[in-house]
């Protein structure tokens, strides 16, 4: 069942668009095609242009003018509206937005009661406290607006640490459940656990040592999946939030390649082996290194 459709969401704005600029004047084939561009795909204009202009979708005059006598608007389903409620009630959501529309005549779709998570540690990031919603939100405007922050931070060790760096992205772990800021110091490239900041405030000094451009190390997986048992769609939604591709081999194989940053390998190595056999890693050579290691662990330790 599809609640939202990212593909023709964008071909019914791109319409939408265009309708609301032919309420307002005649619009040009130029103007269409231009539109069609900027709000849908490249190549959205081999559709839309001409359902448009041959009046196959009949919304649109030869002479440009729409036949609407409003502008178009797209109003959310009930569907809809019972899946947004039941995302706003993911305590996440909070780190985004305070206001949220309440809604108080929609059910939601599901509560966080219904949906039951395993494999994830239990000490996530304390995401109803005020202060951690402050320094990630900080750190976001950082990230949106590019300027450099200045941390204190309690280390794994329990140590008091200071960091200057460029942010660079956060990433959310779903197994740990927790946020991590990713960013550059003048050394090297550091991985911080938003959970353990202490402080954080936009640093004010010049970052001479800042080389725009520098990006985090990062490597790639090629996996063979044996679509048994929702095996691919399960391997997909594992791994839903990193770069990825796929593609059909046969009727049951698969080929996924997953990128990820290269600190993260012990994690994806686990990960992986979590799927059991229905999932073969088939390059690069150096991380079927890494699996093989990690099962003669396993087999040492009477795990297997």
């Amino acid at each position: 069942m599809t609640v939202f459709s990212e593909l023709y969401s964008a071909y019914y704005n791109a319409v939408a668009d265009i309708l609301k600029k032919a309420s307002d004047h005649p619009v040009t084939q130029k103007e269409i095609r231009e539109t069609a561009q900027k709000a849908a795909f490249s190549e959205s204009m081999l559709s839309i242009v001409p359902a448009l202009t041959e009046e196959r979708w009949q919304v649109l005059r030869k002479d440009g003018r729409t036949v609407l006598d409003h502008d178009p608007t797209m109003p959310l389903t009930l569907l809809q509206k019972r899946w947004l409620k039941a995302i706003f009630l993911d305590p996440r959501i909070r780190l985004f937005e305070d206001q949220l529309p309440e809604a108080p005549d929609v059910e939601p779709l599901f509560t966080p009661e219904d949906v039951a998570v395993v494999d994830r540690y239990a000490d996530g990031d304390p995401y109803e406290d005020a202060q951690y919603r402050a320094h990630f939100r900080l750190i976001l405007n950082a990230l949106n607006m590019n300027y450099p922050l200045q941390i204190d931070y309690t280390s794994g060790k329990g140590k008091h640490a200071r960091l200057i760096l460029m942010p660079r992205r956060l990433e959310y772990s779903e197994k740990d459940d927790k946020f991590r800021l990713i960013g550059e110091d003048s050394r090297r490239t550091c991985v911080i656990n938003v959970g353990r900041i202490v402080s954080v405030r936009p640093y004010a000094g010049q970052l001479e040592w800042y080389a725009a451009g520098k990006e985090q190390d990062r490597a790639e997986v090629v996996l063979e999946v044996v679509d048994q048992r929702n095996a691919l769609e399960r391997v997909l939604m594992h791994f839903a939030h990193f770069e990825k591709e796929a593609e059909k081999l046969d009727d049951l194989h698969y080929r996924v390649t997953i990128r990820y940053d290269r600190d993260d390998e012990t994690e994806m190595v686990i990960r992986i082996l979590s799927f059991g056999p229905l999932v073969h890693v088939t390059g690069p050579d150096s991380f079927v290194h890494l699996i093989r290691e990690r099962l003669m662990l396993q087999k040492h330790c009477g795990l297997i």
